[in-house]
């Protein structure tokens, strides 16, 4: 049933497959991106309380959504990993992680611009600030344990061990304000029946969320496209590539 998937889980297959899924994802990401930031920040209304300085959530929202995002798409990579022992499964968890500690920091430090005129502080310890901040230093755990072990099969998977007990951290991000008292707002633009966002500022941050996820997907394809030369670079296939 499943062996026409068998031709893809060869290296040099899964190589040129991204490799044509790459133009794609960046022409969606530079589209959507370009679209979001004009639009946001030239044509949105001016928040009634916050001013002009709600406009850098068209940066932020989207990066602590896909820093998430991006984890938990590790943890999935590095529990097939470790069950069926698919190699491609772990360099794709390490394809991903700088980029999901990237987009991590961006969320924390423009959350510490946003904060500063609104809070009056550039950080406090709220809870969904501090389990960002644990998403973080999780994000640099699995890329130094990968580096840690001169085997790299045992990096891989100390990496993907920590990875998905790390996963625990993502409901915790997620919920927590609901279950502490936070400084962070309650859901705005997941209440469809009842948006706590004006549509003019709404659709711009739906497609710079969009546009995000698009870059991430275009920056994971090209890194996993390295991750496999550097495992495979003694192989014949890699060796034709670089002739």
């Amino acid at each position: 049933m499943w062996k026409w998937l068998h031709p893809y889980a060869k290296p040099e297959t899964q190589y040129k497959l991204c490799g044509k899924f790459i133009p794609f994802f960046a022409v969606i990401a530079l589209l959507l991106l370009s679209v979001a930031c004009i639009w946001g920040l030239a044509f949105a209304p001016a928040d009634y309380q916050q001013g002009n300085s709600f406009r850098i959530m068209y940066v932020h929202v989207p990066s602590a959504i896909w820093s998430m995002g991006v984890y938990g798409s590790m943890a999935v990579a590095a529990l097939i990993g470790l069950v069926w022992q698919i190699k491609q499964a772990h360099l794709s968890v390490i394809a991903m992680a700088p980029i999901g500690a990237a987009l991590n920091f961006l969320a924390l430090v423009t959350g510490a611009v946003w904060g500063k005129p609104m809070w009056g502080a550039w950080w406090v310890w709220d809870a969904r600030l501090t389990a960002s901040l644990i998403l973080f230093f999780l994000y640099l755990g699995v890329m130094a344990l990968y580096s840690a072990f001169q085997d790299r099969n045992t990096g891989m998977k100390a990496a993907a061990i920590l990875c998905v007990v790390g996963v625990i951290n993502l409901p915790v991000i997620h919920f927590s304000v609901e279950w502490w008292n936070t400084l962070h707002q309650g859901a705005s633009i997941t209440k469809f029946e009842k948006p706590s966002i004006a549509t003019p500022m709404l659709i711009p941050l739906i497609l710079s969320i969009f546009g995000f996820m698009a870059l991430s997907i275009w920056l994971t394809l090209v890194r996993y496209r390295v991750e496999l030369l550097k495992e495979d670079r003694k192989r014949p296939w890699v060796k034709a590539l670089i002739k």
